[in-house]
């Protein structure tokens, strides 16, 4: 909530500071006040630096967790995904979309609980952008469940953490 308040505060900020800058020469510069906005000056590059997921090599592993991802690309998604035998999570993101940003340690968490029961793999859209056009990838983020090769189902969105776990008990249970 307190990131809410910041963000509409950023957008008010800057609006207001655009009607103030455009009435300024109306107003004597002691009748000028701006006002400050202090928790967008501190919050904002903490939200940046630690939501932000910053990956190294593949496997690539996150800055804010312990968990290797392997990434999947267009030479790797028929052995890895389609010819699992285990379910498989594939998230599709990439580095400049800011919901991504926020499910990331969402996905990190699932796939810590879940080791061994599922595969979790990531694509950057950017770098695999053929696959996701074969599965119709029109938003990101978006998380598909594969189950013996076969696409089951697709999360649209930065979703609560019980979305994702309720779909994978599925077709744990399948």
């Amino acid at each position: 909530m307190a990131l809410e308040n910041c963000l509409q505060l950023s957008t008010s900020a800057s609006v207001g500071t655009v009607a103030v800058k455009s009435h300024a020469h109306h107003l004597p510069p002691s009748k000028l006040a701006l006002p400050s906005f202090r928790c967008i000056k501190r919050s904002v590059p903490a939200l940046s630096s630690s939501v932000s997921p910053s990956f190294v090599s593949s496997p690539r592993r996150a800055r804010y967790s312990s968990v290797v991802f392997q990434d999947v690309n267009d030479s790797s998604w028929k052995e890895l995904v389609l010819e699992s035998q285990v379910p498989v999570m594939v998230d599709f993101w990439a580095p400049w979309c800011g919901p991504c940003k926020l499910i990331a340690p969402v996905i990190d968490e699932l796939a810590k609980e879940y080791t061994g029961k599922i595969a979790v793999y990531k694509l950057n859209t950017d770098e695999a952008p053929s696959i996701a056009t074969q599965y119709n990838i029109r938003s990101i983020p978006t998380v598909l469940f594969f189950k013996n090769g076969e696409r089951k189902e697709s999360i649209i969105g930065a979703v609560p953490k019980s979305t994702l776990t309720d779909t994978i008990e599925k077709y744990l249970a399948s």
